[in-house]
């Protein structure tokens, strides 16, 4: 607006930014424009005004940098389409041209009036102007490339302010903003050198590091210079103006000047000490000069008959390669001034810097590389080639500068084919492929020329080639110098072996053409290389043969001719690994059995090819009948090894602990604790049932650790017959651990009733196992039985059955023990309702606790465990609902053996024929007893006699007999524990005769007949020991 206020507006009209210029009214704004490029973060506004200011700002209204003064009033302002240039005009009558951020670069066009309007057209670099006067002007602008390179460093401007600095090799790449027109660039080793509209300014490396990319200004000649061409030196830079060569010091003193004959074409830094460097120049008129900035008297080099389009001297200044306007390359000879070749096609022209025969040259759109005086390689290539460091060739297209790797083959094959191996060596160390360095190490090994073809195996890695050369190195040294044998062993190792038999023919070296063929398993060639020979040396060539048989892939015919040759073992080692089973049966038949060596090998694969029949019958042919064991073990043919251990009992060990572990392995845990006894290892059977029992008790499982504990039991028992020393120490844990079993046994069933919501036990059952527990618990309660889960169970069936008193009597030892939550409610509820129950136990339950010795009732718990309060007899109970049985243990007198004892009680005499009926065999093993008459009188009886005692004694008076009572007693009131040895066999007598009772032949437990027949029936074994009914026992 005209008072200097710039109005942001979105599409309605709405304000969003207002800015407000410092000038106010006083310097109205003229022109804006936007910033079209879309790599621009923001949005940038460019605003001129008549203060003669052009200033940046972004959407935001917030201002880019400072303002920027004008000479002149804008009056147009326009952007490039890719918003990198600026265009602006006024009342200057000229159009000029700016950088995005307002940098004049110069000016495009002066009219005769004032600027109004100024267009760039999109995509292309054609600026139209009008002018106040009517005018319109269109101007094309043209953006020359400014730019230096020195070896792989290249210098080129960007933006027309910025100079960005490439390194070829690393592609690594450094801008430096100069923030003014740049016109020139010059750059030569760690110097880099820009001119600027008013000024030179001196760059250089922060370090000497070949790959630094720092630059830091070293001098500012302020200075305004004009010239054609900029160059750089070390301690100068040299201005180049048509004719007029001058040398200024970086400090802006003329030291030196050149004035040529005819203008200046092109010229060149070549290098040399600091301050005397070295320039090749080029004259429209053809002359070739060499000037040193120390010397004010040029060289002449050459005089050529055209203009000087481009030089370039190679590595050793010893010659000279010439582009001229006829674009035909020449090179001459220095030092002879002699042309050495000419090519056609050139634009530009560059010598290798690191070799001294290879130059290259573009031209018509192919690169064209030249080695020596061999014919011209080209290939295709984009735009005007600068450089040719090593195997890369710097090269320009448009405005980007490229390395081109170019791999020099076609010049080392050149150099080959003349047999100049050295020369091709040295063209090869520019860059060729690994094929091309293996193809340059054959040739010169072919040619004898040991050093290159050693430098060039060492490229490829090819030790093989290397110890060769090594050989032939040595064999030198100690005075060899037949290079046809020479020649033969690099035959040989290429493989060119009927050559190099034909050389070594040639030396008399027969036996080494004889160990190539050999070494080769080329049989027929040696038998015909040696014709009739001796049978020795046909022997080793058949072994031979027979190796190379078994190291190729004729496995079969190798074995073959092994066997032929009677080399058994070799022959079974092939035939092994290949696993053909039915040829190695096969050798094992036909083998002796003295032969155990090779029967042994045949074993051996067999078990490893799973062929355990095979091995089976060759361990058996061996007669090895512990290896024969170990087969059968190994492959888990447990009733194969059971058989021999059966036959050669020395086996037993073998079998069985590797059986148990087996079980074990696979969680049959008591077959595996059956098989650690039956090998006799004690200490791994009992350690199997202790883990056994203790994961049972640890997982709740008490039926499990009962039977455990009644395993362990007998297991001490067994260790108590063999071992004398730990008899008294293992009848201690027989006895320890038969009570635990039970103790276990029973408290299953009062965990059953406390942790699940049914019980398969009738009330009268589960009161008597909660009494058994009880009476039997001391003072160390097992892990795992709870005396909270006992009680409660004890509580709640005497208040079912009627025994109050005990009922009390539980809940009041609850209350002193810390229960679980889930019981709490239940034992504070039953706490206080059984005081509203009478103070007494129902008068039934406590006759069933009479001792059937002295008729004395017992009370339902006893202190002093579950034996008799008048005559301390211990009670016997049915091991399923644990009800004192009528059953009395007896001991016999002293003298009286068991089997003794057992013919008298035989020898009795049956009084009825009723008598005949009361034994039922449940089995063959088991023994029921039925008493359906007793005694008519007690004192016909003689046991009777013998269970009087006196009264109010402290100790126990055990019921002994003498051998008149023993004959008087009927063999069916007798039930007898036949413990084994070292215990002794216990006896007791039925009182009962009407009560028919079953002792189990294995655990000697007792029950009610009808009890132990159903459980049988349920489990298909006794409850307790789990002994089936069908084993023998």
């Amino acid at each position: 607006m005209m008072n200097g206020v710039v109005s942001i507006r979105n599409k309605n009209g709405e304000e969003k930014v207002k800015i407000e210029r410092p000038g106010g009214s006083s310097s109205p704004i003229w022109s804006i424009a936007w910033n079209p490029s879309k790599d621009e973060h923001n949005d940038i506004l460019a605003v001129a005004d008549w203060g003669q200011k052009l200033s940046f700002y972004q959407l935001s209204g917030k201002q880019i940098g400072k303002d920027r003064i004008l000479t002149y009033d804008p009056c147009c302002v326009s952007y490039f389409s890719k918003g990198e240039y600026i265009v602006m005009g006024g009342s200057d009558k000229q159009a000029s041209l700016y950088t995005k951020d307002g940098v004049r670069l110069g000016t495009i066009g002066e009219q005769n009036s004032w600027v109004w309007t100024c267009r760039v057209k999109p995509d292309s670099n054609f600026v139209v102007l009008g002018c106040q006067d009517g005018t319109i002007a269109c101007y094309q602008l043209i953006f020359s490339t400014v730019h230096g390179l020195y070896k792989d460093r290249y210098a080129y401007r960007d933006s027309m302010t910025d100079v960005i600095v490439q390194h070829l090799i690393t592609e690594q790449k450094v801008r430096i903003k100069c923030r003014e027109l740049v016109k020139k660039i010059a750059i030569y080793r760690n110097r880099l050198a820009i001119q600027l509209p008013e000024k030179i300014l001196i760059y250089e490396l922060y370090s000497d590091d070949s790959s630094d990319m720092h630059y830091r200004i070293k001098e500012k000649i302020c200075r305004k210079f004009e010239c054609n061409l900029l160059v750089v030196c070390s301690l100068h830079i040299i201005l180049c103006q048509e004719k007029r060569l001058q040398c200024l010091s970086f400090t802006s003193v003329k030291e030196k000047e050149w004035v040529m004959e005819s203008l200046i074409r092109y010229i060149k830094v070549i290098g040399g000490p600091p301050g005397r460097e070295g320039l090749l120049v080029g004259l429209k008129n053809g002359a070739i000069l060499k000037i040193f900035v120390d010397n004010p008297f040029p060289i002449t080099l050459l005089k050529l008959s055209t203009s000087v389009r481009c030089l370039d001297m190679s590595a050793s200044r010893n010659k000279l390669a010439v582009v001229d306007e006829h674009n035909t390359l020449r090179v001459y000879d220095i030092n002879s001034e002699e042309l050495l070749f000419q090519e056609p096609n050139a634009n530009s022209v560059a010598w290798n810097t690191q070799c001294e025969d290879m130059l290259c040259f573009s031209g018509n759109g192919y690169l064209n590389i030249k080695a020596s005086n061999f014919p011209v390689h080209q290939q295709k290539m984009q735009g005007f080639m600068v450089g040719y460091n090593g195997s890369k060739i710097f090269c320009l297209h448009v405005y980007s500068m490229s390395a081109v790797e170019v791999p020099q083959s076609a010049p080392m094959y050149q150099y080959l084919e003349r047999k100049m191996f050295k020369e091709a060596y040295q063209i090869a160390c520019l860059g060729v492929t690994d094929s091309d360095w293996r193809d340059l190490a054959t040739e010169a090994l072919e040619g004898l020329d040991f050093d290159t073809a050693k430098k060039a195996f060492i490229r490829v890695k090819d030790l093989r080639y290397l110890e060769l050369i090594n050989s032939i190195e040595e064999r030198k040294k100690r005075g060899e110098n037949d290079n046809e044998l020479f020649l033969a062993d690099v035959y040989a190792y290429q493989g060119k072996f009927h050559e190099a038999a034909k050389l070594y023919k040639h030396t008399g070296q027969e036996s080494r053409a004889l160990s190539m063929y050999t070494d080769l398993r080329m049989f027929e060639y040696a038998k015909e290389f040696v014709g009739a020979t001796d049978p020795k040396t046909s022997r080793i060539l058949m072994t031979k043969q027979a190796d190379w048989a078994k190291s190729s892939k004729e496995p079969q015919a190798a074995a073959e001719m092994y066997l032929s040759a009677g080399e058994h073992l070799k022959a079974i080692e092939i035939i092994g690994e290949h696993g053909w089973a039915d040829m190695l049966i096969d050798i094992a038949r036909k083998l002796d059995k003295a032969e155990r060596e090779p029967l042994a090998k045949c074993a051996a694969y067999f078990k490893k090819l799973k062929h355990h029949g095979y091995a089976s019958e060759t361990y058996s042919k061996m007669g090895d009948l512990h290896a024969l064991v170990q087969l059968h073990v190994e492959t888990r043919h447990w009733d194969e090894a059971f058989l021999l251990a059966e036959k050669h009992p020395q086996f037993k060990n073998d079998v069985f602990v590797p059986y148990a572990q087996w079980l074990a392995e696979n969680d049959r845990f008591e077959e595996a604790q059956k098989a650690f006894h039956k090998a006799g290892r004690q200490t791994e059977a009992v350690k199997v049932l202790e883990q056994l029992t203790h994961n049972a008790v640890v997982e709740n499982r008490f039926n499990d650790a009962g039977y455990y504990y009644w395993m362990l039991s007998m297991q001490c028992l067994d260790i108590a017959r063999e071992n004398e020393e730990q008899r008294d120490e293992m009848l201690k844990k027989f006895e320890r651990f038969q009570h635990l079993a039970e103790l276990y046994h029973v408290y299953h069933s009062i965990q059953r009733y406390t942790d699940e919501p049914f019980s398969s036990h009738v009330p009268e059952t589960l009161f008597n196992i909660c009494r058994f527990l009880l009476n039997n618990l001391t003072k160390d309660i097992p892990p795992g039985i709870s005396k909270v889960n006992t009680l409660y169970a004890l509580a709640k069936q005497s208040r079912t059955l009627g025994a109050y008193k005990l009922a009390r009597y539980s809940y009041e030892k609850l209350q002193k023990l810390h229960i679980p939550s889930r019981f709490q409610e239940s034992i504070d509820l039953g706490s206080l309702t059984i005081r509203s129950k009478p103070f007494h136990d129902s008068e039934d339950l406590i006759e069933g606790m009479m001792c059937y010795r002295c008729s004395t009732n017992n009370p339902l718990l006893n202190n002093r465990g579950s034996v008799c309060i008048n005559c301390r007899q211990p009670f016997i109970y049915s091991a399923s609902s644990y009800e004192v049985l009528p059953l009395v243990q007896f001991y016999l007198e002293e003298g009286i053996g068991d089997e003794e004892a057992v013919s008298l009680i035989d020898l009795e005499v049956p009084h009825t024929d009723q008598r005949d009926q009361r034994w039922q065999d449940m089995d063959d093993e088991q023994q029921a007893l039925r008493i359906d008459d007793g005694f008519d009188d007690e004192e016909d009886d003689p046991f009777t006699a013998k269970m009087s005692f006196e009264q109010g004694g402290s100790n126990f008076v055990p019921v002994k007999v003498s051998r008149s009572v023993l004959r008087s007693m009927s063999r069916r009131d007798v039930l007898i524990k036949r413990w084994p040895r070292p215990l002794k066999w216990e006896y007791f007598r039925s009182l009962l005769p009407d009560m028919s009772i079953t002792m189990c032949p294995t655990c000697f437990k007792m029950f009610h007949s009808e009890d132990y027949e159903l459980l049988v029936l349920q489990h298909n074994c006794c409850p307790y020991c789990r002994r089936p009914i069908d084993e023998p026992n």
